[in-house]
């Protein structure tokens, strides 16, 4: 059994299989989020709960936050019951949000203020990957730091990489997803056009399978396409949402600049679907 304690705060659909990795690897956990009744999967699985941020992190070595956006971490942490609330030190907060890599700046900041550590560490993968401790890790923070938690973070993915100092992480995360953009508006696009052609979907997705174009993503949407099937793994209006975080810190490019505009465009009507869901604005244009 591990003796580190760990806290584990925003229990949705990837944080919960998440911090089902880090019971699995024995360490004990304290779960905080809003809506208690997702915190029943985890407490069955012998989870803590507790009443708010700022007694969490009093009762835990290591914090995990993993939230919607930047508001979301602000409100966290500055709210009367959060984080910097408590007034501990030597504490280890990692960040694995999508959110601006300002945010991060400004909380590693505060953070150090108090004599606590910070590091931003978004993940790429979806839902699947996060089940099977298959993530990607991105993080921003100290070196020394990354180094006392990265055995940690290899519980919950099968990469870890520092990449550089705070905010590295997100800017990272930003460019990984400013790709999905493009891929996912890419096989859209592709889709479509194979059909204006009398080119079955599931003819023009073996042929891309069995490719040097095949991977992963490709795979599972393609399938998703196939089976017309658009419940979100990873909602279109988080893509959205990246887009324009990226673009706020200088993402200006040809195709960032139109999937900038085509998932904005998109988000009002297919917003909560997943994002190959853009398959579906993209069709209604014609």
């Amino acid at each position: 059994m591990q003796t580190t304690t760990i806290g584990w705060i925003g229990l949705g659909n990837m944080g919960i299989p998440m911090a089902q990795q880090l019971i699995k690897a024995g360490y004990p956990l304290t779960v905080y989020n809003r809506n208690k009744d997702k915190e029943t999967r985890l407490v069955a699985s012998g989870a803590n709960s507790t009443k708010s941020p700022g007694e969490l992190i009093a009762k835990t070595d290591i914090v995990f936050l993993m939230v919607s956006d930047d508001e979301a971490v602000r409100q966290l942490f500055t709210n009367s019951d959060g984080l910097l609330s408590a007034n501990t030190t030597g504490r280890i907060i990692i960040n694995m949000s999508t959110v601006s890599p300002g945010i991060s700046k400004e909380f590693a900041a505060l953070c150090s203020g108090q004599g606590n550590h910070y590091l931003d560490a978004p993940v790429s993968g979806s839902v699947k990957q996060a089940i099977e401790g298959q993530l990607v890790i991105m993080v921003g923070g100290e070196e020394a730091v990354f180094q006392k938690v990265k055995s940690i973070l290899e519980s919950i993915g099968r990469l870890a990489m520092r990449v550089g100092n705070s905010g590295a992480g997100n800017a990272a995360k930003l460019a990984m997803n400013t790709l999905l953009a493009f891929n996912a508006q890419g096989l859209a696009e592709a889709v479509l056009f194979a059909q204006k052609q009398d080119i079955k979907t599931e003819d023009l997705l073996t042929l891309i399978n069995n490719s040097a174009m095949g991977n992963v993503f490709m795979k599972i949407k393609g399938d998703a396409i196939s089976q017309n099937q658009y419940n979100a793994a990873f909602a279109l209006k988080h893509i959205a949402k990246d887009l324009r975080l990226a673009k706020q810190e200088g993402s200006n490019g040809p195709l960032s600049e139109t999937a900038f505009e085509t998932f904005q465009k998109a988000e009002p009507s297919f917003g909560n679907e997943d994002i190959i869901a853009v398959m579906k604005y993209l069709s209604a244009l014609d």
